[in-house]
């Protein structure tokens, strides 16, 4: 696997290569003080598997780059690491294709399991960012009183097992297309089955559904590896 790792301070990128070569040995690391530097590489290694990025980037808006790569390389996996981890920029760089948020305050182990997370297919958000969620949890169509979020499953909420499997491509940040090859379904019945599961969740996109899955503690697996 070749990872580029894209941050401006010198003991960052020590650290995760650090990180990295505990979890892929055998991984080429990259590295880039900058924007101008990341895009050389990324365009020099288009079978890059990893970008780990820094929204704080001197030479230009992180958001900027997530967006540029989502464009023009969707296939490479990225993740962010920031130094700032408030909900909206969770979201936001989680809308813009993301595959997962990793503050920069977290200790090694996090680190550790954030990344082993990622390399697994799931979506690292920090913890505190779903217990500061602030919407109400989604309730059971039974409406008891007192039922903790984590003894939820999928059925009491009316998720059929077909869109249990959505969800869990969802999870993994996949297109709706990609969904559609991976579980041999129309486009417009998977739009249909992401429609339903947004309602049944009472989130407005994929990203608030991340949150929610995680706050409800479901630990999904497609039935189909794309």
């Amino acid at each position: 696997m070749k990872v580029l790792v894209v941050d401006d301070h010198v003991l960052i990128r020590e650290a995760l290569r650090g990180v990295l070569k505990d979890l892929k040995d055998d991984a080429t690391i990259f590295e880039a003080s900058n924007c101008r530097q990341a895009m050389r590489l990324v365009e020099e290694h288009s079978d890059l598997g990893l970008i780990l990025l820094d929204l704080n980037l001197p030479d230009r808006n992180g958001f900027e780059v997530l967006t540029e790569l989502r464009e023009r390389h969707p296939a490479i996996s990225t993740v962010v690491l920031s130094a700032l981890n408030d909900r909206d920029t969770v979201a936001r760089a989680l809308d813009l294709g993301a595959l997962g948020f990793i503050p920069k305050s977290s200790t090694r182990e996090v680190m550790l399991s954030a990344l082993g997370l990622v390399f697994s297919g799931g979506i690292y958000i920090p913890p505190d960012i779903l217990v500061r969620r602030e919407p109400a949890p989604p309730q059971s169509p039974s409406g008891t009183c007192g039922m903790q979020p984590r003894a939820m499953s999928p059925r009491d909420l009316g998720l059929t097992d077909r869109q249990v499997d959505v969800l869990a491509l969802m999870m993994q940040g996949k297109s709706n297309k990609v969904i559609c090859r991976a579980l041999d379904l129309a486009e417009p019945t998977v739009k249909n089955h992401v429609t339903a599961i947004l309602k049944a969740l009472k989130v407005s996109n994929r990203t608030e559904a991340v949150v929610a899955v995680g706050a409800l503690g479901w630990d999904l697996r497609p039935a189909a590896d794309p």
